[in-house]
């Protein structure tokens, strides 16, 4: 489990706070498309803490606030840059953003949600020179291994675009990890089950399953009451079935 790797790295609970820093993303802004990904509300999952007019430093302070009430047991925390595309920004941003959130005492490294066509050399190099000192890991929402169903969800990046981006950061030694979602449209339960065997063969140090969840007011909201049959839905119970099987 995530909390136990970093029990048995750091001795103590370490959590992950969630950050806006006003990012966005390129199939957001029209360098690849409008409208994001069919599925996506991002307010749907950030705290209450997470807004942009925040600083860094403010988000981080009231973020610690809330989980120390929750978590008794967390000491140290990683700035978890959360919302959108979060290396989708010039360098020199990126660098003003991550100083400051490692200028916190409590932080004790990054933890970057990002997209696979949203880094490059200049980029890495920078994260390797960051991982010296302190923990620091690149989440890449990929999604599916399906090209197929990045289309059809408007990723606007290929499978291929995600192996490329996960070998170079592996091969520069920065923790990688990735995003996958369980239930996406068009997909079958043989399909998902053999992106196991697919996903074991990334340069991956962590990965996250989620279960898709159809939010109101989404582009996928649309498409599912008008073809609910492409959808593979799951109880929590299912999902956890996958695991198991």
């Amino acid at each position: 489990a995530y909390s136990d790797y970093f029990s048995r790295l750091y001795g103590s609970r370490i959590q992950k706070l969630s950050l806006d820093a006003g990012f966005t993303c390129p199939n957001r802004d029209g360098s690849k498309g409008t409208g994001g990904c069919t599925y996506c509300n991002n307010d749907a999952f950030s705290p209450s803490y997470c807004t942009p007019e925040k600083s860094v430093t403010r988000q981080l302070e009231e973020g610690m606030a809330f989980h120390r009430k929750r978590y008794r047991k967390a000491k140290r925390y990683l700035a978890y840059f959360q919302a959108y595309s979060n290396t989708y920004a010039p360098l020199e941003t990126l660098k003003r953003l991550y100083g400051e959130a490692l200028s916190h005492p409590d932080v004790a490294g990054l933890v970057i949600g990002t997209r696979p066509d949203c880094i490059d050399p200049e980029k890495l190099q920078y994260l390797k020179e960051l991982s010296r000192t302190h923990y620091i890991s690149v989440e890449y929402g990929i999604e599916s291994c399906y090209d197929k169903t990045l289309r059809r969800i408007n990723r606007g990046h290929s499978f291929g675009d995600a192996v490329k981006a996960l070998s170079a950061t592996a091969d520069m030694g920065i923790k990688t990890g990735a995003h996958f979602i369980f239930g996406l449209p068009g997909e079958t339960r043989g399909e998902m089950l053999d992106e196991a065997g697919i996903i074991s063969s990334l340069p991956l140090d962590t990965v996250k399953f989620h279960q898709l969840q159809i939010i109101r007011g989404t582009a996928m909201e649309k498409e599912y009451r008008e073809s609910p049959g492409d959808f593979q839905l799951f109880s929590w119970d299912e999902y956890l079935g996958f695991f198991v099987s």
